[in-house]
């Protein structure tokens, strides 16, 4: 009971937050400057066809009427007709949407492997040089701005040592045989999502490390040293078993922030996602496009603020009843 009432907060919430980002982006892309009815009427046209394309596209309708119908179009995913290429934003947008899941899955993936394998050798060896090595790596991984780093990155390995592809998701022309296919795009992602990797080890290898130093000062972790259990059973069976709680916490709470940071990486490596169609509808005063790009990146975002939600009621039930569950 304690559970269901918690998530039914959770859910509300997530659905006023939904509400809140629909209005502001329904309104910011009202007040921004430039005029996008420039961008599919030529003031060449006749008033015939002038009055035509605005009737198309609802821009001579009430504002009131324009959000009624905004919102009554995003429940049914009909974001539009972009207005640089005529065709359904929906379209463009599912064309993309499958090399941004696949960049967010490799990059969470590996960040999250590597962070925690990290934090939990360097634990295991406090007080060596491992532990200085990866904690001072984390820390400078970690305070260093991400575009610099990616644009480091692209200068490194695009000009003094050209072994990577530094934009796109695959060759052109591409090659035969979906195994080439296969292994060109693996070959195109290994850029940007290492970019992202190199960033993002840090805050996963010093959270782990710090929880598993205190995990590995607690007695029970003294009474299985002292029963001679081997070290690597006290490490993993013992030590980092009692601390996956938070860890898978931290593991849905950096959902957000690897969803939102697609469109700094796919701007920067010319991928074709959904973040760099963001911003080039953006940029060309697309605003539908722009529109149904914002929308769908919010909804991801506020999906995995969710998930994190759940996730940190399940593993601690302390925050569910403190917001308002019962025992």
């Amino acid at each position: 009971m304690g559970f269901r009432s918690y998530l039914l907060r959770r859910l509300g919430y997530a659905v006023i937050v939904l509400l809140v980002i629909l209005t502001l982006n329904f309104i910011l892309f009202r007040v921004m400057p430039g005029d996008p009815e420039k961008m599919i009427i030529d003031p060449n046209f006749k008033q015939e066809a002038k009055a035509a394309l605005r009737k198309q596209y609802g821009l001579d309708d009430p504002p009131m009427v324009q959000y009624k119908n905004y919102m009554l179009a995003l429940l049914r995913f009909d974001l539009g007709l972009s207005f640089n290429t005529q065709r359904p934003v929906w379209d463009e947008l599912k064309e993309r949407l499958p090399n941004t899941i696949t960049l967010f899955l490799v990059t969470f993936i590996s960040t999250a492997a590597v962070g925690i394998s990290l934090g939990v050798y360097s634990a295991a060896n406090r007080g060596r040089f491992a532990e200085r090595f990866v904690v001072g790596a984390g820390l400078f991984a970690h305070a260093v701005p991400g575009f610099f780093v990616q644009l480091m990155l692209l200068l490194l390995f695009g000009y003094y040592w050209p072994i990577l592809p530094i934009h796109g998701t695959m060759s052109a022309p591409p090659p035969d045989g979906a195994l080439a296919q296969f292994l060109d795009r693996a070959w195109h992602i290994i850029l940007p999502a290492g970019s992202n990797l190199v960033m993002g080890f840090g805050s996963w290898a010093l959270y782990t490390r710090n929880t598993m130093l205190e995990a590995l000062g607690q007695d029970y972790i003294l009474t299985a040293r002292a029963k001679g259990l081997p070290k690597r059973d006290v490490l993993y069976h013992h030590a980092l078993r009692s601390v996956l709680p938070p860890i898978v916490t931290l593991i849905f709470m950096s959902l957000p922030g690897a969803v939102s940071g697609a469109v700094i990486t796919e701007s920067i490596f010319s991928w074709f996602g959904v973040g760099r169609y963001l911003l080039d509808a953006t940029l060309q005063m697309d605003y539908p496009a722009a529109q149904g790009a914002f929308y769908l990146i919010a909804l991801a975002v506020i999906i995995s603020n969710l998930a994190a939600d759940i996730a940190y009621g399940l593993v601690d039930p302390r925050i569910r009843v403190g917001a308002g569950g019962t025992k």
